[in-house]
């Protein structure tokens, strides 16, 4: 099954979009470099709908102690309730544990639409 969700303009860089797949809430959402990615609308947390967070970036240590810098910047999908960030270009895999992960789908781009796929 699939869905055209949008035109390609409709979401700008950073932004996220809610749509329907049946009867699931999904989201999709456009890295700052322009490409897309689609999730379920509910973090596996508690269940906030994602869409309702935002596409941001992390803090990562570096080499020397108490120092840190901004990474991923529009790649980091973050739940509006706890604070949960998910890697949206790692399969919607959680930063704090890579073995938790979002339910993620399947997006094209065809004739400047965006297309998701169950």
């Amino acid at each position: 099954m699939k869905k055209v969700v949008c035109h390609v303009r409709d979401i700008e860089p950073g932004e996220i979009k809610e749509t329907k797949l049946e009867k699931k809430s999904i989201i999709v959402c456009r890295t700052l470099d322009g490409e897309f990615y689609a999730f379920l609308n509910r973090c596996i947390h508690q269940g906030a709908p994602l869409s309702k967070g935002m596409l941001c970036g992390t803090s990562a240590e570096t080499d020397r102690l108490g120092d840190y810098q901004y990474v991923k910047e529009g790649e980091v999908l973050r739940c509006p309730w706890h604070g949960r960030e998910f890697d949206v270009k790692n399969k919607g895999c959680m930063l704090a544990h890579s073995k938790f992960k979002l339910k993620n789908y399947k997006v094209e781009v065809e004739n400047e639409e965006v297309v998701i796929y169950k």
